[in-house]
């Protein structure tokens, strides 16, 4: 009888920590696109707005991909931000900045929360359990992370924030 076509491609079990590890990143991601969304929307200043949006649509690819390594990782990926976590809170906080259409606020706060996203890439990529496949997707979306936080950094010192 054989096994059904759709069937070959799912793994047999579950690496948990894999789907656990990847699933936090992920919502801590689709934290961070509606943050740089959010600003971008609501700033004044269209480099800045165009800068969030680009940032905005990258973080949105890695979070695909890391949806893609916790489906072939047996698990099901997350598609939401965080509730409570602190993700959440540095994004609210950013969301109130936005109000004050004070550029540096504003960049200051995504500063922050590129912080606390770098903080949990670099938790993540610790963990020793990590399959080389999950590794290897965290580390792709590292590199995103570590572009975005670096170039909010500079923008953030470059205009004495």
């Amino acid at each position: 009888m054989g096994i059904p076509p759709d069937a070959r491609n799912i793994p047999m079990t579950t690496n948990s920590v894999d789907v656990s590890v990847l699933n936090t990143l992920i919502a801590t991601l689709v934290d961070s696109i509606d943050g740089y969304q959010k600003s971008a929307a609501d700033i004044d200043n269209q480099a800045l707005a165009d800068k969030f949006n680009a940032r905005a649509r990258e973080r949105q690819s890695a979070v695909a991909k890391l949806q893609a390594a916790v489906a072939a990782a047996g698990g099901e990926p997350e598609d939401d931000g965080t509730v409570l976590g602190g993700a959440h809170r540095v994004f609210q906080s950013l969301k109130e900045t936005v109000m004050s259409r004070d550029d540096k606020a504003i960049v200051g706060e995504i500063e922050r929360g590129e912080d606390y996203l770098k903080s949990k890439f670099e938790t993540a990529l610790a963990e020793a359990e990590l399959s080389p496949a999950a590794r290897a997707a965290a580390d792709e979306a590292w590199r995103s992370v570590k572009a975005g936080h670096d170039e909010m950094s500079a923008l953030k010192h470059s205009m004495g924030a």
